[in-house]
């Protein structure tokens, strides 16, 4: 089953991706701030992008009562995430620390525009970390208690 990321959840991503490559053309303090946010953003990203939000697609589905076989594919990810989320974890601290470095040279450099990006990141991290990685794991918990229950009956 091919499994993808849904729709809104790629955009965020994106416009993420282009409010901080614009962030890392502003020249001085906060382009250098911004370069590194971009460094320590750009892998942690790969991450998401890989196994940590593709379960995500699975929720209207399982929502509406269906789950088949093929879900299984999902687990896979589910559980790559599980066993990564401590370094996905680590990776948003370090990810929200430069974000206050960027903010804070975006604030002397009068740049309330990447100030209000800084703030809008760092509450994205905060809603991967509450809601989406966990979302993501219940997908996969879910996926997986329903396969065994549905084996067990045949």
């Amino acid at each position: 089953m091919k499994l993808e990321i849904p729709l809104p959840l790629r955009e965020e991503h994106e416009e993420l991706h282009e409010r901080l490559r614009r962030a890392t053309q502003a020249g001085g303090e906060v382009g250098e701030a911004a370069k590194a946010l971009a460094a320590l953003m750009h892998p942690h990203f790969v991450k998401e992008d890989e196994f940590a939000l593709p379960a995500l697609g699975l929720l209207l589905p399982l929502a509406q009562g269906e789950v088949t076989p093929d879900m299984a594919d999902v687990l896979k990810l589910t559980d790559r995430l599980a066993a990564e989320l401590p370094t996905m974890l680590a990776e948003h601290k370090a990810i929200v620390g430069a974000l206050h470095r960027l903010a804070a040279a975006a604030r002397r450099a009068g740049r309330d525009d990447i100030v209000a990006f800084a703030h809008a990141l760092t509450l994205h991290a905060q809603t991967e970390e509450q809601v989406m990685y966990p979302a993501a794991l219940l997908v996969g918990r879910y996926v997986r208690q329903r396969l065994e229950e549905t084996a067990a009956v045949h």
